[in-house]
């Protein structure tokens, strides 16, 4: 069976992908910068590498005898200015790159559905973004989604020049058990048993589960037609705003009270709603503003079509039973 390098194993992606990796029988490896803080992995039969992604010699022995290089580890909401998105998102890829290429490895990269931008994603036509949709210029601050464009262009660039063989996968907000991000936030404000809905809270949120975005990794990997590519993994499955929080309060075990708000209201209070919007994207956009407000009053706008047509992406973890679970083990563990 194949060996895989699995780069933010600790992470929410990296805990669902060396699962998935060994039940399908993969050696995994996992490189961490602590293995003392990785014990749960050494324990559950994965190999550690330690080492740092800034660090190319290290990264370069880790991905030694490896056949795939997953690359999910990256910085989401550091603090600091460009600097700290940079130096982990961009560096941290640029070695990547050449690690996977010293190991004759393939290289699967998470990228995000940030590269498209901001408020450039909702159209005015309703059309969804599919990956020939061009690439708009990004806010000087969208710190976050600046670093995920330039380095998944590292990544396609490698391999269109033949360095590696890689692809790349975009995924929406991602959510799942062991997430640090974005259930923790609507967790809290779930708990606070008032909870506010643009529009009714009737439009469809641009998430998806952790475990299915690891298919749609070990899928690319696989695909030898995925080299170059980038694919979309944005709509497992629709999920309304309003479901969305019925079902995280399901997990919390908590009743909440739901007031609708009128969009046209939310628009003409922005500046109140920008003390909203933390509690969904935290600063992972780093434009909480009409963008954050999109979020959640307008329809996901991305097409996941390409994924399902060129690498059988056939997600199967539902929102009736992933998303209870998320906010279930956020409460058992928070």
């Amino acid at each position: 069976m194949p060996t895989a390098l699995v780069t933010g194993a600790t992470g929410l992606v990296g805990h669902y992908l060396v699962e998935r990796l060994r039940r399908d029988g993969w050696t995994v490896r996992a490189f961490v910068r602590d293995a003392a803080r990785a014990g749960a992995l050494s324990r559950a039969g994965v190999d550690l590498a330690t080492g740092d992604t800034l660090e190319p010699s290290g990264f370069a022995r880790a991905a030694r005898g490896c056949d795939v290089v997953f690359h999910a580890a990256a910085a989401v909401t550091p603090s600091g200015g460009w600097e700290a998105f940079r130096r982990p998102n961009i560096e941290g890829t640029r070695h990547a790159i050449a690690a996977a290429a010293s190991a004759n490895a393939r290289l699967v990269h998470v990228s995000s559905v940030a590269v498209y931008g901001g408020n450039a994603r909702y159209r005015d036509d309703r059309t969804a973004i599919d990956e020939d949709a061009p690439l708009t210029a990004l806010a000087e601050n969208a710190f976050y989604a600046r670093s995920k464009r330039d380095s998944e262009a590292l990544v396609l660039e490698a391999h269109a020049a033949g360095t590696v063989w890689a692809t790349a996968v975009r995924p929406s907000v991602i959510y799942g058990t062991h997430d640090r991000q974005f259930v923790p936030r609507i967790a809290r404000l779930l708990e606070r048993g008032i909870v506010p809905l643009i529009g009714g809270g009737r439009s469809t949120l641009a998430v998806v589960h952790a475990a299915n975005v690891v298919d749609g990794m070990v899928r690319a990997a696989a695909t030898d037609a995925a080299g170059g590519r980038a694919y979309n993994l944005s709509n497992d499955f629709p999920i309304t705003v309003e479901d969305f929080f019925r079902l995280g309060s399901e997990g919390l075990g908590v009743r909440i009270r739901r007031i609708p708000v009128p969009y046209v209201v939310a628009r003409a209070a922005l500046g109140a709603f920008q003390l909203v919007a933390p509690w969904f994207l935290g600063s992972r956009f780093n434009a909480v503003g009409s963008a954050a407000l999109h979020f959640v009053s307008r329809d996901n706008p991305f097409s996941s079509a390409r994924a399902r047509r060129e690498l059988g992406w056939d997600p199967s973890v539902r929102h009736e039973a992933g998303v209870p679970e998320a906010f279930g083990w956020w409460k058992a563990h928070h």
